[in-house]
C-alpha cells in the first residue's frame, strides 16, 4: 500500500520525505539527537541544493564551490542526509552509524571530519559567523585575483540559522559587521519554527527579528510555508539578485513536520520521536513502514544530479583557470601560492632582528615583525577588534577593508571579539588567506568559543593578545589577566607563545605563520622589555622548540629558573645576583608549552635537567599547572589572585613578580 503511495508521488516529494526519515530513523538508532528541524527544513534545503548550489560532490574541496553552512549544527542529520543523497563520500552505513564512535556522521557536524562539511557547527550562532567570514574572504580574494574576463573567485555562502543561532550574541556582531559591508553574497535562511528546547520561542524571544536585521542594513524577505517549493525558490532568486546587502530568508516552518503527535512542539526538538510516532508519521506522510532507511527507486538519481553538474561546474572553472593562467601567469602563481598558504623562498629574511639593549615592548615588537612580514606573506591579513593602536595590528600600505574599499587589506572588527574570531575561523575555512586578530588577552574570555573551535577544526588563526599580565598597570584588575595563560594553554592543538624580548616575538611570528595545523596565539606586553644579548648557544631561535637555555651553567646547575614573558628577565637578573653568591642557576625561557611538549625527550632532559630538583619558575599568572615542571617540592612565583590599579612595575613589585623574590626562593631551595 506504502508503495503505490510512493509511485503516485512526485520525486521531488520523495526526495524530501527521504530526508526527512533518514533523519528521523537515525536519530531513533542513535537514540539520541534532533529530529524535528530536519523533518520540517528539508523542502528548503532541497531547494537550495538542488536549484541553486554550485557544488561539486566529487570535488568537495573545489574553491570556487558556493559554500552552505547548517549553523543549527544540532540538525545534522539533515545536512548528513543531503550529502549521502547528493553524491558525497558519505554511505548509507555512516548513515546508520550517526552519533557512533568512529563515524563521519557526529552528533554535530565537524568540518575536519565529513567530506562536504564546510564548518564545525553545534555552538549556536558560530555558524552564522563564520559565513560572514566566508563572505569576506570571497570579497577580498576576488578584488585581488579576478579580472573582467576572469572571475576566478564568484559564489555564494548560504547557512541555516535557528532561533537559538539569532538569540546568542555572537550572531549579532557578526550580522552587524556583515551589513556594514554589504555583503550581498549571504543568504541565510532564518527557520522561524517557534520552538526552543523549553517550549515555544515566546518564553524568552518575542523581538521582531526581520526589523532587527532590517535595522542591521540586510535585505529580508519571506516564505510563509516551507514545503512551498517555488515560494523557496522565489526568495532564493530575490536574495541573489539583492548584490549590495546580505539576505536573510524568514521560513515559517513546522518543527516534526508530519508527526502527529509531536509535530510543532518541543518533544520534536531535542530527542527521538520514539518508534511508534515514528511510524505514526511514515503513515501520515505515505512512507514505508516496514523498513528504516528507505531510499525510494528514482531519487538517488534525481538528487545525484549534483555530480554530473558539480563536475560541469568545475570543468568550466578549470578551463577558466587554464585562460587565466595563460594570461596572467603571475597573478595565478600568486593565487595558487595563497590557497596554499605558502610564503614562498626567502619570506623567513623579512624577520628582523632587534639590538642588544633596546627597550620594547613586545607588542611593539609584534607590530615592527608584522610590518616586515606582510609584504612578504600577502595573505597573512588581519586586524584588531577596535585597540589598533594598542594591539599594534596594522600595516604601513595596507588601507582598511571597506564597502567603497575593497582593495583594503585590514580589517576593523569593531568591538566585537567573538564575532571577529568566528569570522576569521571563517575565512580560513574559505582557504587563501591566514587571517590575525588583535584584542587584549582579557578578552580572550570574549571571544574564547571561537577559539576553541578554531582549534578543534585544525584552522592557522593568528590571535594577537596584548596588555598580557598585571604588567599593563593603572586598567587594573578587569583588565589585568592572571588565569588567562593557563586557560589557553587547556585547549588542545592551540599553540601559545609569550615571548620574553623583542627577538623572541619575531620568533614567534615565524612560527605562526609556519603553524597551518592549528591556531597560535601571541601573548605580548604593554610594557617595555630589555632585549637580551645573546649567542649562538643562546639564540632565540630556541622559541621554535617551545623552550630552550637561554642561560647556560659550565657544569650541572644548582637551580633552574624558568619563566615566560616579562618575567624572564627577573630569572636572568636573579641568576646573576646568585652567581655572585656561588650558587650556579640555569635559565630557561619558556614561551611555548605546547611546541616544548613535541620535542624529543633527549631535548627536554637538556633544557630541564632531571637531576636538578631545585627548580624557580616565575609567570604572572596564576602558578596552576607549573608543577609539570617545578615539581610539588619547587617553587612557584605568580599571581593567585586577582591584580589592582596603581602603575605597572609597582603592581609587578606589590606581588613579588621581581628578580629579588627569585633568588630568595633559589636559595631556600639550595640551602
Amino acid at each position: 500500500m506504502s508503495t503505490e503511495i510512493l509511485q503516485d508521488t512526485d520525486i521531488e516529494t520523495q526526495a524530501i520525505n527521504t530526508i526527512r526519515f533518514l533523519s528521523a530513523d537515525a536519530v531513533e538508532a542513535a537514540k539520541s539527537g534532533h529530529p524535528g528541524t530536519p523533518m520540517g527544513l528539508a523542502p528548503v534545503a532541497y531547494t537550495l541544493w538542488t536549484r541553486h548550489m554550485r557544488h561539486s560532490p566529487d570535488h568537495p574541496d573545489w574553491p570556487n564551490r558556493d559554500r552552505f553552512i547548517l549553523s543549527a549544527g544540532h540538525a545534522s542529520m539533515l545536512l548528513y542526509s543531503l550529502l549521502h543523497l547528493s553524491g558525497y563520500d558519505l554511505s548509507l552505513e555512516e548513515i546508520k552509524n550517526f552519533r557512533q564512535w568512529g563515524s563521519k556522521t557526529p552528533g554535530h557536524p565537524e568540518g575536519h571530519l565529513t567530506p562536504g562539511v564546510e564548518t564545525t557547527t553545534g555552538p549556536l550562532g558560530q555558524g552564522f559567523a563564520n559565513g560572514v567570514g566566508m563572505a569576506l574572504a570571497e570579497r577580498l580574494l576576488a578584488n585581488e585575483f579576478n579580472t573582467p574576463e576572469h572571475p576566478i573567485v564568484d559564489h555564494y555562502t548560504y547557512a541555516i540559522c535557528s532561533d537559538g543561532d539569532l538569540m546568542e550574541g555572537i550572531s549579532q556582531e557578526a550580522a552587524s559587521l556583515a551589513g556594514h559591508h554589504n555583503l550581498g553574497k549571504i543568504v541565510y535562511f532564518f527557520d522561524d519554527n517557534s520552538i526552543t528546547i523549553d517550549g515555544s520561542t515566546d518564553l524568552a524571544f518575542t523581538e521582531d527579528v526581520p526589523g532587527r536585521f532590517e535595522a542591521y542594513d540586510w535585505h529580508v524577505t519571506y516564505v510563509d510555508d516551507a514545503n512551498d517549493l517555488d515560494a523557496v525558490d522565489d526568495a532564493i532568486s530575490e536574495a541573489k539578485a539583492v548584490e549590495d546587502q546580505p539576505s536573510l530568508i524568514v521560513v515559517k516552518s513546522h518543527i516534526g513536520y508530519g508527526s502527529p503527535n509531536k509535530q510543532d512542539t518541543a518533544a520534536a526538538h531535542g530527542a527521538p520521536l520514539g518508534e511508534e510516532e515514528v511510524r505514526l508519521t511514515k503513515e501520515n506522510l505515505g512512507w514505508p513502514t516496514d523498513e528504516t532507511f528507505h531510499v525510494p527507486d528514482g531519487v538517488y538519481d534525481h538528487v545525484q544530479q549534483a555530480v554530473s553538474d558539480g563536475a560541469e561546474h568545475k570543468a568550466a572553472w578549470d578551463d577558466l583557470m587554464d585562460d587565466y593562467e595563460n594570461a596572467h601567469p603571475k597573478k595565478a602563481a600568486q593565487y595558487q601560492r595563497w590557497q596554499d598558504l605558502d610564503p614562498g623562498e626567502g619570506w623567513e629574511d623579512a624577520v628582523p632582528t632587534f639590538e642588544a639593549g633596546e627597550k620594547l615592548a613586545t607588542r611593539k615588537a609584534s607590530g615592527l615583525t608584522l610590518n616586515e612580514l606582510a609584504p612578504e606573506v600577502g595573505y597573512l591579513i588581519g586586524g584588531s577588534a577596535d585597540l589598533t593602536g594598542s594591539n599594534k595590528t596594522d600595516v604601513t600600505g595596507r588601507s582598511d577593508f571597506q564597502p567603497d574599499n575593497p582593495d583594503g587589506r585590514y580589517f576593523r572588527f569593531g568591538v566585537r571579539e567573538h564575532a571577529m574570531t568566528g569570522a576569521m575561523n571563517g575565512m580560513a575555512l574559505h582557504g587563501g588567506i591566514q587571517p590575525y586578530g588583535g584584542t587584549f588577552l582579557i578578552f580572550s574570555d570574549y571571544l574564547r568559543p571561537s577559539m576553541r573551535l578554531s582549534a578543534l577544526m585544525e584552522q592557522p588563526v593568528v590571535f594577537v593578545l596584548t596588555h598580557d599580565s598585571i604588567g599593563l598597570g593603572e586598567d587594573g584588575p578587569t583588565h589585568q589577566p592572571v588565569e588567562h595563560l593557563m586557560a589557553l594553554r587547556a585547549i588542545p592543538n592551540l599553540t601559545l607563545l609569550r615571548p620574553a624580548d623583542a627577538n623572541e616575538t619575531a620568533e614567534a611570528w615565524k612560527v605562526a605563520v609556519q603553524n597551518t595545523d592549528g591556531p597560535t596565539a601571541l601573548a605580548l606586553t604593554r610594557q617595555k622589555l630589555p632585549t637580551f644579548d645573546r649567542d649562538a648557544v643562546t639564540s632565540a631561535r630556541g622559541v621554535e622548540r617551545g623552550a630552550y637555555v637561554l642561560r647556560p651553567t659550565d657544569g650541572t646547575p644548582d637551580v633552574l629558573l624558568m619563566g615566560s614573558g616579562s618575567e624572564v628577565q627577573h630569572a636572568l637578573a636573579a641568576a646573576r645576583t646568585l652567581a655572585d653568591e656561588g650558587i650556579d642557576a640555569q635559565v630557561v625561557s619558556m614561551p611555548s608549552w605546547e611546541l616544548f611538549s613535541e620535542q624529543s625527550e633527549t631535548y627536554r632532559r637538556k633544557v630541564l635537567p632531571p637531576e636538578v630538583t631545585a627548580r624557580v619558575s616565575i609567570e604572572a599568572g596564576v602558578t596552576q599547572g607549573w608543577e609539570r615542571y617545578v615539581g610539588f617540592n619547587g617553587a612557584r612565583i605568580g599571581v593567585d589572585q586577582f591584580g589592582a590599579s596603581a602603575p605597572g612595575e609597582i603592581v609587578m613589585e606589590k606581588y613579588g613578580i621581581t628578580a629579588e623574590h627569585v633568588a630568595e626562593e633559589a636559595r631556600q631551595l639550595v640551602q
